[in-house]
């Protein structure tokens, strides 16, 4: 395609990314009142559908692959080779909670790409209790995501995404909906196998509330970095999110036993660590992969006593066979709590060949 061509499509691009902050912007001071006094809700949000960013500590922005479940977290990593490409997944997580959703990509054109997709957010059965602690029954929450991605190479080696999200909320007789916003820019260098991204997540806010206080999306900013090193089989992954905020501290509670103090941790250096999730993927053969990740974050939200040696690790393995490509990853973030992952993915093109 002609340079002209791209300066076209790059155009349309910026003109879609304007009108959705400007109506962002239209929307937010409706409530902004309100948004001082609430409290972060949605953090679903951040839970990845992709066994291999779950496999590398649950979050990453900068992972170029023409896996669609990689585009999760960034949509600047959506690209026309993943078109015709379909994903499943499903997460047992914490608890009785349950996980699943899918996701479809399809070019647009010579330089850009949309997708579409569903997550479903079931948090088993829980107990429905009155004010005065009286048990009335049972109910099942659960939060449902659903929406639509692009993407256009501004350059050829420069990317940027955006994605609209709808989410439905219903717990018990309750129920919202809002709107959600990530912005995404990726920079790849095929030469180094360099990737570094940026991506402004969850804006937006709720068009329909719980009741009369105002919830907020998880609002974040984060910066990632991605690369192999000559012929080194291994590719290094850091990502640093939670980046509209520096302080965010734990608490400590020793051994759980009642002689122990519960001692809050701000330091600079657990601060800094608690912005930045680890990952380490081996990509030897482009057939399989397997992937470490450390998420110090995940590891301290536990208390000391309810987690083990290996909370704050997660562990990941894929396999592409002919048309279609297994994902699955596993963590523990405490010793009552193991969660697991499952991605299934194929391209229905080689299908109508």
């Amino acid at each position: 395609m002609s340079n002209f061509a791209l300066k076209i499509g790059h155009c349309r691009f910026m003109k879609i990314v304007k009108t959705i902050l400007v109506a962002i912007l239209l929307f937010l001071p409706a409530i902004s009142a309100q948004a001082q006094d609430g409290s972060a809700a949605y953090n679903f949000l951040n839970v990845t559908s992709s066994a291999r960013i779950y496999g590398l500590g649950g979050m990453n922005i900068t992972l170029v692959d023409d896996d669609i479940a990689v585009a999760d977290q960034n949509p600047a990593l959506l690209g026309g080779e993943m078109s015709g490409q379909i994903a499943l997944n499903y997460m047992r997580y914490i608890g009785d909670s349950n996980f699943a959703g899918f996701r479809y990509a399809h070019s647009a054109g010579e330089h850009a790409a949309w997708s579409a997709g569903l997550q479903y957010f079931g948090y088993g059965s829980m107990k429905e209790a009155l004010p005065d602690g009286s048990v009335v029954g049972t109910f099942s929450p659960k939060d449902v995501s659903f929406g639509g991605s692009y993407s256009h190479d501004i350059t050829d080696r420069l990317r940027g995404g955006i994605a609209l999200k709808g989410v439905y909320s219903s717990y018990a007789e309750f129920s919202a909906f809002a709107i959600s916003t990530d912005l995404g820019l990726n920079y790849y260098d095929p030469d180094n196998d360099l990737s570094l991204s940026l991506v402004v997540a969850n804006l937006g806010g709720q068009v329909k509330r719980f009741n009369e206080s105002y919830d907020r999306l998880p609002f974040d900013i984060r910066l990632g970095w991605s690369q192999t090193f000559e012929n080194f089989p291994l590719r290094f992954s850091v990502t640093a999110w939670n980046l509209t905020k520096w302080h965010l501290p734990y608490i400590d509670n020793g051994d759980g036993t009642s002689m122990t103090e519960p001692v809050v941790k701000d330091k600079f250096m657990s601060n800094l660590f608690r912005h930045l999730v680890f990952g380490v993927d081996l990509i030897s053969n482009p057939n399989y992969y397997i992937s470490l990740g450390y998420n110090y974050k995940a590891r301290t939200d536990m208390s000391t006593y309810s987690r083990s040696f290996i909370s704050g690790f997660s562990l990941g393995g894929g396999l592409k066979v002919k048309n279609f490509g297994i994902g699955l990853a596993f963590a523990q973030p405490h010793t009552g709590a193991s969660t697991f992952m499952f991605n299934l993915s194929c391209n229905i093109n080689e299908f109508l060949k």
